[in-house]
């Protein structure tokens, strides 16, 4: 995403929607990375969740223990030293979000497979769909994403992962996304866990495979609406 935003909107506003936002840790990790990168691009996110509960932790930004209890991990496993002290204020054993990360933020409570819903949201120079079509059955994983596709406006792009790569690739060759090709593998295979759990558990993601079908469509996780 740092990459887009240097090569694409280089002192342009930059319009990001991220839809199942949970408590936020994704949201203030997005805005940490692209401040700190491209301190010129005005950067503004709509984050949204069904959850109000999740939705009302995420707007307050302080997390604790019990935060990773709720959501079932912890929130700062993945986060560098480095990105720890740039993105809190520690007091005593709470962790809470710099203001200047708060700044820039709408929080909506939102189903991201209502019509409605979409429509209102408006359109977006980035979308973020991460980890909640998973616990949907493929058919209604199929409908949710292609509203979900509807955010992204002309040129902009949709990052999505955590969805049956069968929905994905068939959603995707039908809308005429195109794939970016940037770090494909690497990408794909990020986190050993959830590709050691394949095929045994269904969260696991199956091996980079060329032979595959429109691979670098069934692979990426990263796309762009390439329609006017």
């Amino acid at each position: 995403m740092r990459r887009l935003a240097e090569q694409r909107f280089n002192h342009a506003p930059l319009r990001i929607a991220v839809l199942g936002c949970s408590v936020g840790a994704e949201v203030y990790s997005i805005l940490w990375v692209l401040r700190s990168s491209c301190p010129h691009v005005t950067v503004t996110v709509t984050a949204v969740d069904i959850s109000e509960e999740m939705l009302s932790i995420a707007k307050q930004g302080v997390y604790g223990a019990g935060t990773s209890q709720l959501v079932g991990a912890s929130i700062f496993e993945r986060l560098t030293k480095t990105e720890m002290a740039g993105m809190f204020d520690w007091e005593g054993n709470k962790a809470k979000v710099k203001p200047w990360l708060k700044e820039g933020i709408r929080w909506e409570l939102g189903d991201a497979c209502d019509w409605k819903f979409v429509e209102r949201l408006g359109r977006y120079d980035i979308v973020v769909a991460s980890n909640f079509l998973c616990h949907m059955a493929p058919a209604e994983a199929d409908k949710c994403l292609r509203n979900v596709a509807r955010l992204v406006a002309p040129g902009g792009y949709l990052f999505v992962s955590g969805v049956d790569l069968d929905v994905r690739t068939q959603v995707a060759l039908d809308l005429g996304w195109e794939p970016v090709p940037d770090l494909l593998a690497e990408i794909h295979n990020g986190d050993p866990a959830v590709c050691g759990d394949w095929p045994w558990q269904w969260w696991g993601l199956e091996p980079f495979d060329q032979r595959k079908r429109a691979w670098r469509v069934r692979y990426a996780a990263v796309f762009r609406n390439s329609t006017n």
